[in-house]
């Protein structure tokens, strides 16, 4: 997790075999309401509930190893591939294939134990990156669940409500709810190798882990992935979030696999015609 300083704020990296049908009940989530009332609206107990039912089997969580370092064993068969981050992702097809950030991911080839709804730990393989525009594709072997539908539109209304899906590190499976701020933060970021060139931002405190959620509207519909957290420059969070809004997540999509549908439609629209406020 690296500190990158940006005027008066930081961005922190919120990140840190037969076929199956995953269990879409298994799930709990806590539920922090970052920047609006729990008593509002759309943002009531019940209304979540249905929300995170809808959403939360699309879910995954991610430790992703690296296969050319491996622990040193007297016996070479119990040689392991190394951890080196860890983070969030979500299905993006029903065939087994995970988003995440490309900070998570790290590099293509490497290897990835994704956690499922249902508790089970299958695994995969990074299959493609993106790190100007901070994206990655996972495929998973044996994997079949419910994917995420991505929202029709590309724009998301200032101030609507939003919430996503993370496992911040050493905490249990949480949903944030909070709002969007702006399609627009209005300048490229970078942190090492990765970055990108603009980003939603969003009314929300997101953690270490939580890189590569998925973000959703108030009817279950993906909207854009979690990349980063905003600090003021000591460090403390200030309930601002980046995400990379979902127009970009299907161009990167469609661009490794036959997408159809939503995604298709969705990868021919960019946010440049969105307002920013």
């Amino acid at each position: 997790m690296r500190n990158i300083f940006i005027g008066c704020v930081a961005l922190v990296l919120a990140g840190c075999t037969a076929n199956q049908e995953v269990d879409l009940e298994s799930r709990d989530f806590m539920v922090q309401q970052n920047a609006v009332p729990a008593s509002t609206g759309v943002e009531s107990t019940e209304h979540m509930a249905r929300l995170l039912k809808l959403s939360g089997p699309t879910y995954v969580t991610l430790v992703v190893s690296d296969g050319e370092k491996q622990t040193t064993s007297s016996r070479p068969s119990e040689n392991r591939a190394i951890p080196v981050t860890s983070g969030s992702g979500f299905l993006v097809d029903s065939g087994g294939y995970v988003m995440t950030a490309a900070h998570v991911a790290v590099r293509k080839g490497n290897t990835v134990s994704a956690r499922a709804a249902n508790g089970r730990i299958y695994s995969g393989q990074v299959v493609d990156i993106l790190p100007s525009n901070d994206m990655a594709l996972i495929k998973l072997r044996g994997f079949s669940g419910k994917a995420t539908s991505p929202a029709p539109s590309q724009c998301v209304p200032r101030g609507s409500m939003v919430y996503s899906l993370g496992k911040p590190h050493a905490e249990g499976d949480t949903a944030r709810v909070g709002r969007l701020e702006s399609m627009h933060y209005g300048r490229a970021v970078s942190y090492g190798k990765y970055g990108y060139p603009d980003a939603m931002v969003l009314k929300m405190s997101t953690h270490r882990g939580e890189s590569g959620g998925p973000v959703f509207n108030d009817s279950g519909e993906l909207v854009g992935m979690v990349v980063s957290t905003l600090t003021d420059a000591n460090g403390n969070l200030i309930n601002l979030a980046h995400a990379i809004p979902s127009a970009s997540l299907a161009q990167f999509l469609c661009r490794n696999i036959s997408c159809g549908g939503a995604w298709a439609s969705l990868a021919q629209t960019t946010t440049d015609s969105c307002p920013a406020i």
